[in-house]
Parts: structure tokens; sequence; C-alpha cells
């Protein structure tokens, strides 16, 4: 019978210059914790190669401070622009690749599903994914959207995530 998840995951809503990343403890679907949240804001100055550097740099870190059990990392969406979706897959890339490095299992969800999961309605605003998040762990993340995003996609993981025995 699947057993459900319980564990930290680290969750990632990646952007070459302005990622998402929380750390959350699930225990149950009524105990849950945000250890850590981060939205790496990084300069237009800095190369395209600086920034996905510092996104691995960031996902080490967490690696390092707490004890992740899984990563959760949302799905590049739908974009018209070649170069917007070659960008989104680099920022994936480098952050995928460290917690492979790592030898740590990664699991992916487009947006739809995570929304889907955690607010119930796969159409909701980022506004109405930082609410839900907020009263289902008690955390105010205030302005700070990507790092609510973040961990949504934590939070997809956790609840719908089922180990086969």
């Amino acid at each position: 019978m699947p057993s459900q998840f319980r564990g930290v995951v680290l969750g990632i809503d990646p952007s070459l210059r302005g990622s998402g990343f929380a750390v959350i403890d699930y225990r149950s679907s009524s105990d849950v914790r945000i250890l850590e949240t981060v939205t790496l804001k990084l300069k237009p100055a800095l190369s395209q190669i600086e920034c996905l550097g510092a996104i691995g740099h960031q996902v080490e870190d967490f690696i390092d401070q707490h004890k992740i059990d899984h990563v959760a990392i949302e799905e590049t969406i739908y974009v018209q622009n070649f170069q917007t979706a070659q960008i989104l897959g680099a920022a994936r890339g480098a952050a995928i690749g460290v917690a492979a490095m790592r030898g740590l299992p990664v699991f992916e969800y487009a947006p739809l599903r995570i929304k889907q999961a955690v607010v119930g309605a796969g159409r909701a605003s980022k506004e109405q994914v930082a609410r839900t998040v907020h009263s289902l762990t008690g955390f105010d993340f205030g302005k700070r959207l990507d790092e609510s995003d973040a961990a949504a996609v934590a939070l997809c993981h956790a609840f719908t995530w089922r180990e086969v025995h």
C-alpha cells in the first residue's frame, strides 16, 4: 500500500534573476513547517553564467544546511519566446544538476498541477497561492511571491507523492 510523504522538501520556483526557494518539513497536512525561504535576486549586470552559478550555489547551501529528502521544482511553462524558454531551462538545469550530483531525487510539477494540489484551482493567482500557503503553514510571505510559489511547489510534492512498498 502506498505511504504518504513525510520529510523535508526543497521547493524551487526557477528564474534566471529571481528564483524562489523554500524548505518545508512535512509530517502531515496539519503538521507542516516552513524552515527557510529565499528569493535569489540577481542584478542585471551579472552574466547568465554567473546567475546560473549563483542558483547552483543556493541549492548547495540549502542541501548543506538542511537534511533535504526530496527536491521539487516547477516545470517550465509554455512561453512563445524561444530565448526565454532556453533561459528558464538553464535556470532549472542549474538547480537540478546540483541536486542530482548530491544524489537527491528531483520531482517536477506543472504550474497547473501545483495550484490544483495546493489551492484547489489550477488557474489561481500568485496572491491566492500565497494566501493558501500562509493558511496551511502560518508563514507570512508578505510580497515575496517567488518564495510562496516555491513553498507551493514543495507542498504539492508533499501532498501528492506516494511511496509504493
